[in-house]
């Protein structure tokens, strides 16, 4: 579903992502981890075009993102650590403006949004306008709409900023049946135990490259280290340690 080849990407002289190559099938969750600046939200960007690469090739679903991105944006979902909505707007009318960009029937709509608003507590709050709703409460909305058009595929970066112990119990319970219906999810997150939870298999990068990838059994072996992922995690990402990329 998601397939990326000698990916790179460079300001100046600085390369924030390189050489990166990953295929993710479909009804898979990847967790992508790294430290601040490893190259996680870059890459993110540049599957979901808002950024350029320098070099590689990308595609999804059989399609190159960059000569193929009105159509890859169709199938695809993304949600950034702070989500862009219009404060103007009630969380209703919102709700209609993304399935009106999607082409979603309006009677779909409308429908979803009793079940989505229902789901995610926002029933009593979806004619206030999104500028007075709170930060956990405008992350709610922003996983509705972007399940609205049912994505192929989903990029998510820090899934769980701003949620409460309730919403994120929910939130990897649906990330969790959206990988079994099929779609691919890709993630970045901090927390290692978010990883270790619902993840099938985990990449961590640092410093622009890909150091280790696989499930928690395989990225035990190749880092030699016998523990849990917070172990191997510093143990691969600790200065000195970025030079040699893994195999994906």
């Amino acid at each position: 579903m998601i397939h990326l080849q000698n990916l790179t990407k460079r300001f100046g002289d600085f390369y924030a992502v390189r050489d990166l190559s990953l295929e993710i099938p479909a009804g898979e969750i990847f967790c992508f981890l790294g430290p601040n600046g490893a190259g996680k939200t870059t890459t993110l960007k540049m599957l979901t075009g808002l950024v350029t690469p320098s070099s590689g090739t990308m595609s999804i679903a059989g399609l190159d993102v960059r000569s193929n991105s009105v159509a890859v944006k169709k199938i695809i979902g993304y949600i950034p650590d702070t989500p862009f909505l219009y404060e103007r707007l009630t969380p209703a009318e919102f709700f209609r403006f993304t399935g009106d960009l999607y082409n979603v029937p309006r009677q779909h709509v409308d429908q979803e949004m009793e079940e989505a608003f229902a789901m995610f507590d926002l029933a009593q709050h979806r004619h206030v306008l999104i500028n007075d709703l709170s930060h956990g409460m405008r992350q709610r909305l922003a996983y509705c709409c972007t399940f609205l058009h049912s994505p192929q595929a989903l990029f998510i970066d820090e899934p769980l900023v701003g949620l409460d112990p309730h919403s994120i119990r929910m939130i990897k319970n649906l990330l969790i049946e959206k990988a079994k219906a099929g779609t691919a999810v890709f993630l970045t997150t901090h927390i290692l135990a978010l990883a270790e939870d619902i993840a099938h298999r985990i990449g961590i990068i640092s410093a622009g490259r890909l150091v280790a990838i696989g499930t928690m059994a395989q990225l035990t072996k190749q880092s030699g280290v016998d523990g849990n992922l917070e172990e191997i995690f510093l143990s691969l990402t600790r200065p000195g340690q970025a030079g040699s990329a893994a195999s994906a």
